[in-house]
C-alpha cells in the first residue's frame, strides 16, 4: 500500500514526513532506495523537481522521507519500461538529498532533490517492494594543474557565451557559472542544463575522469552555440527582410503620393505596384516567388518599347492567375455521391460502386495517392459523364483536357519562352481555367495520342500521372516546379491497345460495355428525351413520344454500343414536330411508332438473322470490336473442283488459320457426322464472311466456322436464334475467348435467343448485364460437339 503525504504541510521548507499508513520495510544500514526515472539525469550540486506516479516510486520516497534517508537518482535504460528491474537500470547514478517532498491536492506527487555525488550499484537487495542496492560512493578527484584551468576557463566561457544567445537567460544561473570556482561542479552544471538527450547526458554522469568529462561538456556545449548562433543569424535576416520590405512599401506609398500632389501620373509605375500587391497575395512557394520578383524587376527595368516586355508581362499574368494555394476541401459526402451517380447515370452498378470505393479512399485518406482512372469503352456510353459526376459528388471544378490528335510533347509541357506566341502546356492551362490546384482534370481520349518529330506527348504524360513524380511537374513556359499531386485525374479511352505499356501501367482501368435495349429505352426516358425536349425549345406538355416509338428508334433506326446516334434521332423526331408547333397547325404532338416512317424514313437496319440462316452452310457468330460487340455471319458453300480451301472477306492471318483448323476438324470427323470423305477430293470449299471491306482478325470464329461446314455437309440449317464464339482446337476442344460482355449484349441486341459460349469462359457470367442474362439462354461448349448438337436443327434436310 503507498503512502499519500500530508497535503496541509507542503508549504513548510525543509521536507513535510507523511503519515505512516503502515510499519516500514526493514532495510539494512548500508543499502540505498533506489528512485527510477524517465528521461532524467540528475548530477551532483543541482537541485530538480520530480514528479513520481509509481505505487513503487511513491513508496520508496515515503520511506526514505520517514528515515531521512538519501534516495539513488538512477536512469532507465528503456523508458517505457512501466516496472523496471534491476536489468532495466543503469549501473551509476547519483545519490541525492530530498529537500522537499510535497502531495498535491490532485493527488499527484512531487519530490524536490539536490544531487550529493556520483554511485556504482554493486548488487540489488532482494525482497523489497521497492528497488533497494547496496552502492559505492564515487568522490569527485580534483586535482588542479594548468591542462585543467584551461579547460575550466574555456568551458565556463563558452557556458557564459551560450547563456548570452538565450532569448531570456536566468540571471541566476549566470551567476552560478560566474562564481563556480570548481572544475567538476561547472561541468556537472552545464551538463544538467544543456538541451541534450538523456543519454548523452547518462554518458557524461558515467565519465569519471575530470578531464574527459569536461572535454565531452565542451565539445556538446560548442555544437549547441554553434545551432544557438545559426538561429539567432536566421532570425536576424527574416527580421531584416520584413523590415527592408516595409520600408519599400512605405517609400513607393510616399513616392505615388507625391506624384499623385504634382499632378504626375507614372503608368508602368504603378502597373509594377499593382503586380507586386499580385504576387504577395498569390502565395507562390519562396522559390516560385524569388523568380517572378526577378522577372519584375527586369520589367520595371525594361523599356516599354522593348520587344522582351510583352513577353515577361505575360510570363508574370501566368505566375500571378495560377491557384498555387490549395484551398479549403469539403468532406466527401458519400451518400449524396451515390445519389449524384444514380442521377446521372442508368445501370453501370459495378462502376459507380468503383467509383463510391475510389471516393471513400479520398475522404478516409486525403492526402494519399490515389490511383489514376480510366474509363475504357465504346463511344457514347457515359465516360466523359461519369468524370463530371465525380467532380459534383466531390464538389470541385470540373475541366477537360482533350488529348485526341495531339503529336507534340510541347502540348503537355508547354513551349519554352524563346518562342514567339509561347505557351504553357494543356495541363497547365487547365488548371488556370478550373481555378483551383485540386481539381478533377478529365484526360479525354488518351488513347488517340499520337508521336511526331517534335516528340512523344505520351513519354510527358507519365511524369503527370506518377503520384511520385507529379508533385514537382515542370513546365518548360513556367520553368518552376508546379505541384500536380492534388488534382484528381481521369483519363477515358476506346481501346487498351494503342495505349503504351508504362502509361497503361500508371492507371486502373475501368472497362464500360455497351448498353442493351432495355437500357437505352430507360435512359432514353429518363435523359435523352427531357435533353431534345430543351434543345429544340419544346416543353413536355407540347410533344410526347411513347415506348414503341423510342423501341423502334432503337431497333430499326440504331446499330451502336452508345446512345449518341439515338439522342440525334429522338433530335430529329422533336425537331419535325417542332414545325407544327410553331406554325400553329398543333399545340400538342404525340409520337407513335405509326409516325417513325414519315419523319425518319424506312429502318435501316433489320433482323436478318433468319433470312441468313435458312440454308444450310451459314452460321451466326460474334465479334468484338472497339466500339462495342457485333454479330457476323460465316458462309461456306461448295463447288466442283479439287479439294481447294478458298477464303475470302479480307480475312487475317489468325482467322484463316481458324478457317483450315475447321475444315481439318470436319475431316478427321467426317465418318461421325455421315460425311462422304470423297467429297473433300472432289469439291472445293468457299468460306466467305460479309462486310468485305471490313478488316477481320481473330480465333474465336472457329465454332461458328466448323459449325458452317458441318451444316454445309450434312445439309442441315443451323437454329436461326442461335449465335456462338470460341476457339477451337485440332482434338475438338473449344477454347476460351475475350470480348464475351460485349458480344452477348450484341446477341442480345440483334434478337437472338441463343448463345453457345466455351464452357471455360463462364467466369466472365456475372459480368454480362442482367438484362441481358434474362434474355438469352446459355450453352456452354466443351467439345465442337456439343456446339454442333446445340446449333443445327434437328429436323429433316431440306430440299436444295
Amino acid at each position: 500500500m503507498s503512502l499519500s503525504g500530508d497535503s496541509n504541510g507542503t508549504g513548510a521548507s525543509g521536507s513535510a514526513a507523511p503519515k505512516a499508513a503502515e510499519q516500514n520495510v526493514s532495510l539494512p544500514s548500508d543499502a540505498l532506495i533506489l528512485l527510477p526515472v524517465r528521461h532524467f539525469v540528475l548530477f551532483p550540486g543541482l537541485v530538480m523537481p520530480l514528479t513520481i506516479g509509481r505505487k513503487k516510486s511513491i513508496a520508496a520516497v515515503q520511506q526514505a522521507v520517514r528515515e531521512q534517508r538519501q534516495i539513488g537518482i538512477v536512469l532507465q535504460r528503456d523508458a517505457e519500461a512501466n516496472d523496471p528491474d534491476p536489468d532495466d537500470l543503469y549501473r551509476m547514478g547519483t545519490l541525492a538529498n530530498i529537500v522537499r517532498y510535497i502531495t498535491a491536492p490532485d493527488g499527484s506527487h512531487h519530490v524536490i532533490v539536490q544531487g550529493v555525488q556520483r554511485i556504482r550499484i554493486l548488487d540489488f537487495l532482494p525482497g523489497t517492494p521497492f528497488l533497494a542496492a547496496r552502492v559505492i560512493q564515487l568522490p569527485e578527484q580534483e586535482a588542479r594543474s594548468p591542462e585543467l584551468e584551461a579547460r575550466f576557463r574555456n568551458l565556463q566561457s563558452q557556458a557564459l557565451e551560450a547563456m548570452q544567445l538565450l532569448p531570456e537567460a536566468p540571471h541566476e544561473l549566470i551567476a552560478a557559472i560566474q562564481n563556480t570556482a570548481s572544475a567538476a561542479q561547472l561541468a556537472d552544471l552545464a551538463a544538467g542544463y544543456m538541451d541534450i538527450p538523456a543519454s548523452e547526458k547518462q554518458q557524461i554522469l558515467e565519465t569519471v575522469d575530470l578531464t574527459s568529462r569536461i572535454d565531452r561538456v565542451s565539445q556538446l556545449l560548442g555544437e549547441r552555440i554553434e545551432v544557438m548562433r545559426l538561429t539567432q543569424e536566421i532570425g536576424r535576416q527574416t527580421k531584416a527582410t520584413l523590415d527592408e520590405r516595409q520600408r519599400e512599401a512605405v517609400l513607393r506609398e510616399q513616392m505615388a503620393t507625391i506624384q499623385r500632389q504634382l499632378g504626375e501620373t507614372d503608368g508602368k509605375t504603378q502597373e509594377v505596384a499593382e503586380l507586386t500587391e499580385a504576387i504577395a497575395k498569390a502565395h507562390m512557394p519562396p522559390d516560385v516567388e524569388g523568380q517572378a520578383r526577378k522577372e519584375l524587376g527586369r520589367y520595371q527595368r525594361m523599356p516599354e518599347a522593348a520587344a522582351e516586355s510583352g513577353m515577361i508581362r505575360s510570363y508574370l499574368d501566368w505566375l500571378i492567375e495560377l491557384p498555387w494555394g490549395l484551398p479549403e476541401e469539403k468532406p466527401i459526402d458519400i451518400a449524396a455521391a451515390r445519389r449524384i451517380l444514380d442521377e446521372d447515370h442508368f445501370g453501370l452498378e459495378k462502376i459507380k460502386n468503383r467509383i463510391i470505393e475510389y471516393l471513400a479512399v479520398r475522404k478516409l485518406a486525403p492526402n494519399g495517392k490515389a490511383p489514376i482512372l480510366c474509363f475504357v469503352g465504346p463511344p457514347g456510353v457515359g465516360k466523359t459523364s461519369l468524370g463530371q459526376s465525380i467532380a459534383r459528388a466531390m464538389e470541385r471544378p470540373f475541366v477537360r483536357v482533350s488529348l485526341g490528335g495531339v503529336h507534340d510533347e510541347a502540348e503537355i509541357r508547354g513551349h519554352r519562352r524563346t518562342y514567339v506566341g509561347a505557351l504553357p502546356g494543356n495541363i497547365i492551362q487547365a488548371i488556370r481555367k478550373a481555378g483551383a490546384r485540386n481539381c478533377v482534370m478529365m484526360l479525354d481520349e488518351i488513347d488517340k495520342m499520337g508521336r511526331g518529330i517534335q516528340g512523344d506527348p505520351s513519354a510527358a504524360m507519365l511524369e503527370v500521372l506518377d503520384p511520385e513524380q507529379n508533385n514537382s511537374f515542370r513546365d518548360n513556359y513556367l520553368g518552376v516546379p508546379f505541384d500536380l499531386s492534388r488534382v484528381v485525374f481521369i483519363a477515358t479511352a476506346n481501346m487498351l491497345e494503342t495505349i503504351p505499356g508504362p502509361l497503361r501501367d500508371r492507371m486502373e482501368i475501368i472497362s464500360l460495355s455497351g448498353y442493351t435495349e432495355s437500357e437505352k429505352l430507360e435512359i432514353a426516358r429518363r435523359y435523352l428525351v427531357r435533353r431534345q425536349l430543351e434543345a429544340n425549345g419544346l416543353k413536355p406538355e407540347q410533344v410526347e413520344i411513347d415506348d414503341d416509338a423510342l423501341r423502334g428508334i432503337i431497333r430499326g433506326y440504331t446499330r451502336e454500343a452508345g446512345v449518341r446516334s439515338l439522342e440525334r434521332e429522338i433530335g430529329q423526331v422533336f425537331r419535325h414536330a417542332a414545325v407544327s408547333i410553331a406554325d400553329g397547325s398543333a399545340t400538342h404532338v404525340r409520337i407513335t411508332a405509326g409516325d417513325l416512317s414519315d419523319v425518319l424514313g424506312a429502318p435501316r437496319f433489320e433482323n436478318e438473322v433468319a433470312m441468313r440462316t435458312s440454308v444450310p452452310g451459314v452460321a451466326t457468330g460474334l465479334a468484338w470490336t472497339p466500339v462495342g460487340g457485333d454479330i457476323l455471319f460465316i458462309e461456306a458453300t461448295r463447288a466442283p473442283g479439287k479439294g481447294g480451301l478458298i477464303l475470302t472477306g479480307q480475312l487475317g492471318d489468325v482467322m484463316r488459320e481458324s478457317a483450315q483448323a475447321a475444315l481439318s476438324l470436319v475431316k478427321n470427323r467426317a465418318a461421325s457426322f455421315s460425311i462422304d470423305p470423297k467429297i473433300f477430293e472432289t469439291s472445293d470449299i468457299h468460306v466467305h464472311v460479309p462486310a468485305g471491306a471490313t478488316p477481320k482478325d481473330g480465333p474465336s470464329a472457329g465454332v461458328a466456322m466448323f459449325t458452317a461446314l458441318v451444316s454445309l455437309l450434312t445439309n442441315r440449317t443451323v437454329r436461326n436464334d442461335t449465335a456462338m464464339t470460341g476457339e477451337i482446337s485440332l482434338r475438338g476442344l473449344v477454347l476460351p475467348v475475350g470480348g464475351i460482355k460485349e458480344k452477348v449484349v450484341a446477341a442480345a441486341s440483334a434478337g437472338l435467343k441463343r448463345v453457345i459460349l466455351p464452357a471455360r469462359n463462364k467466369r466472365d457470367f456475372d459480368d454480362i448485364p442482367r438484362d441481358a442474362r434474362d434474355r438469352l439462354e446459355f450453352i456452354w461448349a466443351e467439345q465442337v460437339d456439343d456446339a454442333i448438337r446445340s446449333a443445327l436443327d434437328e429436323g429433316a434436310p431440306p430440299k436444295t
